[in-house]
């Protein structure tokens, strides 16, 4: 098991950034591959973006790709979302998300972090 916890959201206009950070308790941290997903109001828990432990393969679905950039500071234990070029529709509550191996599926991870607001408006 590892503990996460995700800080960085808040409110940022269209065409806006923002850079997610997510802090895990552990000494395993660097055999975790870590993923962030995200969840608006109604709908479905949605992959964002995954990189594997050592960091040298990064995972991105088409409708961030391109402006979402995720990177992991082993010796810190942190792994990053950086989100440039935000639109409104990126709004909603991302969670940082930790297994052993990569997957796209939230339903095949078992630890996450509380979740932090991401607001995209103007």
């Amino acid at each position: 098991q590892v503990q996460l916890v995700e800080s960085g959201g808040g409110l940022v206009q269209p065409g806006g950034s923002l850079r997610l950070s997510c802090a895990a308790a552990g000494r395993t941290f660097v055999i975790y591959t870590m993923a962030w997903f995200r969840q608006a109001p109604g709908k479905e828990r949605e992959f964002v973006a995954a990189i594997t432990g050592t960091g040298g393969r990064t995972y991105y679905p088409d409708s961030v790709k391109g402006r979402f950039t995720i990177s992991r500071d082993n010796a810190g234990n942190t792994v990053y979302l950086q989100m440039n070029s935000l639109k409104p529709e990126d709004t909603a509550v991302y969670y940082c998300a930790a297994r052993p191996t990569y997957s796209s599926n939230y339903r095949q991870y078992n630890n996450w972090g509380q979740g932090t607001q991401v607001t995209v408006s103007s």
